[in-house]
């Protein structure tokens, strides 16, 4: 099981935090100040150049940022070693179902623990959701595509052919 920890900076509504409602599960690790995440984290930043894959698997953790990009100070967040990007994949959240890139912080946490190779675990973390569980059927093929490339620049190639470039 890899431990999940997630960048909060309150900026969202609480009530439909996804990361706050896995923290009262114990599911995930709360962190409310960027020097406090783990440094060798694996940490799901959408403007790093490289995608996740799963040569990522012996990184010891994964962090989200689970906070207004408005706010964000990403020099900051530019400086970690170990930024990855998530590949082209579908919502299944009630506020953005079907649309590609507007995942919910716990779809992207999933996505990168199937990528990983922790299935299970990412199950787990979505069943809380009455939606969650539908993010696994409708990204079920580029998923597991993904998780049999064996680097970024073989998960850029398949994700090409999904977003038609």
């Amino acid at each position: 099981m890899i431990p999940l920890y997630a960048y909060r900076d309150n900026t969202c509504d609480p009530r439909k935090c996804t990361m706050k409602k896995l923290a009262s599960r114990g599911l995930v690790k709360i962190v409310t100040r960027l020097p406090d995440i783990p440094r060798t984290t694996l940490l799901l930043d959408p403007t790093a150049e490289q995608a996740v894959s799963p040569a990522d698997r012996a990184l010891p953790s994964v962090t989200a940022l689970d906070c207004s990009w408005e706010v964000l100070d990403t020099g900051a967040v530019s400086r970690w070693r170990n930024r990855r990007a998530l590949p082209f994949l579908v919502a299944a959240n009630p506020v953005n179902f079907g649309r590609p890139f507007r995942l919910t912080s716990v779809e992207a946490m999933a996505a990168v623990l199937v990528i990983l190779g922790e299935q299970e675990q990412a199950v787990r973390i979505l069943e809380p959701f009455r939606w969650g569980l539908r993010f696994l059927e409708v990204n079920h093929d580029p998923l597991e595509e993904y998780a049999a490339a064996r680097n970024s620049s073989e998960v850029v190639a398949i994700q090409a052919l999904y977003m038609g470039d």
